[in-house]
């Protein structure tokens, strides 16, 4: 009998993968294609920034259900298009079901996405601009472990980008968000040792 590191397991479908993403087919599909894996693209940095602040207060999978409707209303995360949503588009978004009908994180994303915008100007794309607060390697576990990566709930790159972002005037955007981010976005790899996913996002990172 094969024994996995705690907080690996072999899922009913031959695959080995961290224990969180296990379980739901969204969630699966999401571990072993997307999460951990580096982003350059402006709009899916944009997306998931976006959609961890939606997330607070729920479950990842809730969000997971509902991002073809969230990319539907907010214009695929266009973050040009959204920044000139206005008032009559919180409107439309409020009576939306499909997505999470909270006013403050609305009128958040549209606010981010004309920050988002001012950040494109001054660095050229968000991925230059996140670039800036990925961890030096030797500040990272030499393995991560389950216990290990109880630890890292933020780190003080996250807390950095956090304080960055709040004071450009970006909103939902905490450390605890961010750090979510980083490890979602390939800025940090938190797929745990004996994960096979965690090399591959390790390959993507030096190509």
């Amino acid at each position: 009998m094969v024994r996995f590191p705690r907080g690996v397991v072999c899922g009913d479908d031959g695959v080995v993968r961290c224990s969180w993403g296990d379980g739901d087919a969204l969630y699966r599909r999401y571990h072993d294609r997307e999460w951990g894996m580096p982003v350059r693209n402006g709009r899916r940095l944009f997306e998931k920034v976006c959609l961890e602040g939606f997330q607070a207060g729920l479950s990842w999978l809730t969000i997971l259900r509902k991002r073809e409707a969230f990319r539907r209303a907010f214009r695929r995360f266009d973050f040009h298009q959204v920044s000139r949503f206005g008032p009559k588009d919180v409107a439309r978004l409020l009576q939306d079901a499909g997505i999470v009908r909270h006013r403050g994180k609305i009128e958040s994303t549209i606010n981010n996405a004309r920050r988002a915008v001012e950040l494109e100007r001054e660095f050229g794309t968000l991925a230059a601009y996140f670039a800036r607060f990925r961890p030096q390697p030797r500040s990272r576990p030499s393995r991560l472990t389950w216990s290990a990566l109880q630890r890292l709930s933020t780190s003080p790159e996250a807390v950095a980008l956090s304080r960055d972002l709040k004071a450009r005037g970006w909103t939902f955007v905490g450390p605890t968000t961010l750090y979510a981010f980083m490890q979602a976005m390939g800025l940090v790899n938190d797929h745990l040792d004996g994960c096979p996913a965690r090399a591959r996002a390790q390959r993507a990172v030096r190509a």
